[in-house]
């Protein structure tokens, strides 16, 4: 049996399958990218809840794993060449879960970069500019009177949904016919904006059709519907 004895998340999170690949997690959309992921591909791993009303990311054990302090994080017992890998950062681990399993990502080299092109487009723009629109729409940021934080990151949500809304015309994925880590990326952040953002008004949803029914048959995928609750909050 695989011994993860070495690595400090193990003890505030012990291990009950040593020889899965761990996750330590929340169900956010960042959260959420990889447990999907891990649903889809059949990958066996075993879920840890990291509970921010714990405050449970800033813990030394956590930080250990990730010293930036944000999930989710894996660690693999086996990783490459046989050794345990641990990995931060859900675009970095989406990229490895996929090379690992050889499933949802182009094997070719252009459509491989191509799809990397678009989770970095989730990463760097939909995440973050969503988020705030989050924070402006339902959290602390609603108390503003002056609403021009909210209203230019509403404006740039507006931009990446046209440019996302632009590229799904036509095409089933953001791929094509192929789903990837692209949409496993992306599309749970359209959920939170519409949803628990409760954004759908204030961006617009309606005007961008491409992204909502895609959205649509995402969600219906029954690995989706069951890693969205991944970790458990119970």
């Amino acid at each position: 049996m695989t011994n993860l004895s070495a690595f400090t998340i193990t003890k505030k999170w012990p291990a009950r399958h040593p020889d899965r690949l761990q996750l330590y997690s929340l169900p956010t959309p960042n959260g959420v990218k990889v447990s999907i992921m891990l649903e889809e591909s059949g990958l066996p791993y075993e879920p840890h809840l990291v509970s921010f009303e714990r405050n449970d990311q800033m813990s030394p054990e956590f930080l250990s794993l990730n010293p930036n302090n944000k999930i989710p994080a894996i660690l693999d017992p086996n990783g490459p060449d046989g050794r345990p890998l641990a990995l931060f950062e859900s675009g970095a681990i989406l990229i490895y879960l996929a090379d690992k399993s050889g499933q949802f990502m182009p094997q070719d080299c252009t459509g491989r970069y191509e799809t990397i092109q678009w989770l970095m487009f989730q990463m760097g723009g939909i995440g973050p500019m969503f988020g705030q629109v989050g924070f402006f729409n339902k959290f602390a940021g609603k108390e503003y009177e002056d609403k021009r934080p909210r209203d230019r990151y509403v404006a740039e949500s507006r931009r990446l949904l046209g440019v996302l809304n632009q590229r799904l015309a036509g095409r089933r994925w953001i791929m094509g016919d192929a789903y990837t880590v692209a949409d496993m990326a992306t599309f749970p952040w359209v959920r939170n904006l519409v949803g628990f953002y409760e954004a759908s008004d204030l961006v617009g949803i309606s005007d961008f059709p491409h992204v909502t029914r895609a959205l649509d048959t995402f969600l219906a995928r029954p690995a989706v519907a069951k890693g969205i609750g991944i970790p458990s909050r119970t």
